[in-house]
């Protein structure tokens, strides 16, 4: 193909910072109407790469090449100016502001160039929304929409703005599974008007679907572009993590077969949630199955004591317990690594050591005087223990992979010395090989005897960590299956709550 054809080129491009290389020699390009994935595990510097072609990232060394027109590095203006446009996982958009507002945002329309002109400004935003063939109120307030119409937003904000290459970053990651597929159908929707796409996802079943070509980094570096029709999820994954996974699960050294009951719900009611009963074994992986919003999350807010209790009674150990506040769990030996860990999970501005020492700091403190060396040993300890890769455990967390992210709340748990573990969707954003290594966390923890209680929406990853599983459907427990009855098929059912013979 000659050059003329790519609408983006990135030519050797380098980017150093204080004792890490974040990209060494990384090009690729993008033809017009195509979309091009780019994937990679946590680190491999995909998002460094993307923000060299917005301007939040000035390479160290490369060209830019954008129809032809070379640049040493962009800025947020001339990558607009250019066509160029990014969809990050966290949106620009006010949610305090009209859907019309936020898509106009920073760029009005004026009426006598005094005043804002807001019915022009609805009806050019009806019209931007009818071309991606999607329904939103212009006057809705941004933050009464879902996410998947958020992110609609910022693509109708990108189109009007004349992009012509859009870069979407884990577009996919916040979205239930209908707001994936309405998400996928605008991407070809805009293919067809010959807008090019960079499609950023650790989900490899989008990339086959969606894409033509497919560019892996590794560490900083390109390892190289395949054509999708003649690839497979297992070369991927080679030449993403520089290793063949034999197996997608770890072997399990040790599974405890315990009767003892840890945790028993007695017709517990609350947050959504009827009549929920299940007892819990010590030492076992307990799954939760379920459509989204079938009422998983909210059963674990109110055993962690983050939503309130209606009727029904939580028995833990042995006696019935109230947790009112997550402290109180959390005293009682109870913990949840909750499914957004950024907003939920972590101190993303505070250091390793902080987080994992966070809700022991009482414990290690005498008259309000943390004991320093108690707080430098336990950090050390789990950090050792669960393999967090960081140079220093006074690194901020913000500036982990999400793997070792999700690493740090369990040595978190793991120091408060907790019982009973909830997980809730463990692995969402994090790629294939740092999942084999939660994976291997989880089972290490039923091996220290404790216990956990997985939800996951990932049907492979549910059925091939837990040793019985709970299915929900709007709320209440829908059915219960043993190991060897675990399938698919039976598990979609229960959700969605169609009665086999």
């Amino acid at each position: 193909m000659d050059n003329n054809d790519y609408v983006l080129e990135l030519q050797h491009i380098t980017k150093a910072y204080p004792g890490v290389l974040a990209l060494n020699d990384v090009s690729l390009n993008l033809k017009k109407g195509e979309i091009l994935g780019l994937i990679g595990e946590n680190g491999a510097g995909k998002s460094t790469l993307i923000k060299t072609c917005s301007g939040a990232v000035i390479p160290t060394k490369g060209t830019i090449v954008i129809n032809n027109k070379k640049f040493s590095s962009m800025s947020p203006q001339l990558a607009t100016e250019n066509g160029i446009a990014i969809i990050y996982q966290e949106f620009n958009n006010v949610k305090g502001l009209s859907a019309a507002e936020n898509l106009f945002l920073g760029n009005p329309i004026m009426k006598n160039k005094m005043m804002i002109d807001m019915p022009a400004m609805e009806r050019e935003a009806e019209k931007a929304f009818a071309q991606l063939q999607i329904k939103i109120d212009p006057k809705e307030l941004c933050g009464n929409l879902s996410v998947g119409y958020q992110q609609m937003i910022e693509i109708a904000k990108a189109i009007r703005l004349n992009a012509k290459v859009l870069i979407m970053d884990e577009p996919s990651a916040p979205l239930t599974r209908v707001e994936v597929e309405h998400m996928m159908e605008v991407c070809r929707l805009l293919q067809k008007k010959g807008v090019s796409i960079i499609y950023i996802s650790h989900r490899l079943e989008e990339i086959f679907e969606l894409s033509s070509r497919i560019v892996v980094l590794r560490d900083g570096e390109y390892i190289k572009t395949l054509i999708t029709k003649d690839s497979d999820v297992d070369e991927l994954i080679q030449l993403m993590v520089g290793r063949a996974l034999v197996n997608k699960f770890p072997p399990r050294n040790k599974i405890t077969k315990s009767n003892k009951i840890l945790l028993k719900l007695d017709k517990l009611t609350g947050n959504g949630d009827r009549n929920v009963s299940i007892d819990v074994k010590e030492g076992e992986i307990l799954g939760l199955g379920g459509l989204v919003g079938a009422g998983r999350t909210e059963l674990a807010e109110l055993i962690f004591g983050a939503k309130k209790r209606e009727s029904g009674k939580i028995i833990f150990q042995g006696h019935k317990i109230e947790p009112k506040t997550p402290k109180d769990a959390i005293d009682l030996g109870i913990a949840l690594v909750p499914e957004d860990r950024k907003r939920h999970g972590l101190l993303l501005t505070n250091s390793i050591k902080n987080n994992i020492n966070m809700p022991i700091y009482q414990r290690i403190s005498k008259f309000s005087v943390i004991d320093l060396k108690k707080e430098l040993n336990i950090a050390q300890k789990y950090i050792k223990e669960i393999g967090i890769k960081t140079p220093s455990q006074e690194q901020l967390v913000k500036n982990l992979s999400g793997g070792n992210q999700q690493k740090v709340i369990l040595g978190k748990w793991l120091a408060a010395e907790s019982q009973l573990i909830i997980l809730d969707e463990p692995t969402r954003g994090i790629d294939v090989g740092a999942k084999y290594e939660i994976y291997k966390l989880i089972y290490q923890l039923v091996e220290m005897g404790k216990t956990v209680i997985l939800i996951s929406s990932e049907m492979e990853e549910l059925i091939g960590l837990s040793d019985r599983i709970v299915v929900f459907a709007e709320g209440e427990v829908a059915g219960e299956l043993e190991k060897k009855d675990f399938s698919q098929d039976k598990i979609m059912k229960l959700a969605s709550q169609v009665r086999g013979e």
